[in-house]
């Protein structure tokens, strides 16, 4: 199977272009186009073997959703000419970005199984397990890192730094806790359950918030399966779940948390296949489609042909 490791298009009018951990971003006028690859990450470290068809699955879950919550927040979405392709309007990104959780997992689980009892400045109960529903959702933030690891910081140290306006701030907690709720209701209606997950969100030329970015997607979300859920709470057993944590397990496993002087292990083909069907089901389960693979065998050509025609 070919999958899509990076692009390296020169489009008209092209003034700029920025790699990401996952999406190409070129900058054509006032439009981003955002072409997203099949390179998988975690713990901020990109994994030598792109993952087929990954690429696409992000791209078209992330529309979905986005179309699906227009109605609570505007976003920055104008048309996805290719599988793998979405374009939009620029605009000034915020320097955080707005994580919520409604269950104690990955690295919430974490920090708490080593003693912590506050992540990012908000408290969290005692007696709690791994993967126990919160008893309301909370919002942890992180700092946006243009490079290395994204960190964790709280609603007073993005205030007192002055990284995000109070007002400005308030607004992205109304937003962020009305994306979760009705993620949390489409997840439902699936029969999944939405776990956590996080929103970026920027600000267009007239001031207006929008979100940027994905959301909802296996990249930036983690899903349990509702069925069964209860049942494997009480017997301490692990959740069903939909999202990229089993890769970060399967690292952690082999010895790799991102930390220095940690080799990255290389996926055998195996478990990059594996990887592939995990993101494809994750797709058909979410928003209820059936997935539609598209044809790779020259994706460089169809990906840079559909972004030509749409300029």
């Amino acid at each position: 199977m070919n999958a899509l490791a990076q692009t390296s298009f020169q489009l008209p009018n092209q003034t700029a272009f920025y790699r990401g951990k996952v999406r190409d971003v070129y900058t054509v006028g006032d439009k981003l186009i955002m072409v997203a690859s099949d390179r998988i990450s975690a713990f901020d470290h990109i994994l030598p073997k792109p993952i087929p068809y990954k690429g696409q699955v992000l791209n078209q879950i992330a529309a979905h959703f986005l179309r699906s919550t227009e109605d609570i927040c505007p976003n920055w979405l104008l048309d996805t000419p290719d599988p793998n392709v979405a374009i939009g309007f620029a605009c000034t990104p915020f320097k955080v970005e707005m994580v919520i959780r409604g269950y104690l997992a990955g690295h919430a689980a974490r920090v708490y199984a080593k003693g912590g009892r506050s992540l990012c400045g908000v408290a969290l109960s005692e007696g709690l397990k791994e993967n126990d529903r919160l008893p309301s959702p909370i919002i942890t933030p992180t700092t946006k890192a243009a490079v290395g690891h994204d960190e964790d910081i709280s609603r007073e140290d993005i205030l007192a730094k002055g990284i995000v306006s109070e007002a400005d701030y308030v607004e992205l907690e109304r937003l962020t806790h009305a994306l979760f709720q009705r993620g949390t209701e489409m997840a439902a209606a699936q029969g999944l359950i939405l776990v956590d997950t996080k929103y970026e969100f920027g600000k267009t030329v007239d001031g207006r918030i929008v979100v940027i970015d994905e959301i909802h997607t296996p990249d930036s979300s983690r899903y349990f399966y509702t069925e069964g859920y209860v049942e494997r709470q009480e017997r301490g057993e692990k959740q069903r779940q939909l999202s990229k944590e089993f890769v970060r397990e399967w690292l952690i496993a082999h010895g790799f948390q991102g930390l220095e002087g940690q080799l990255m292990p290389i996926m055998p083909d195996t478990f990059v296949a594996e990887t592939s069907e995990r993101y494809i089901e994750l797709y058909e389960n979410i928003t209820g489609k059936t997935f539609e693979k598209a044809d790779t065998e020259n994706i460089l050509e169809r990906i840079e042909q559909n972004i030509l025609r749409s300029l």
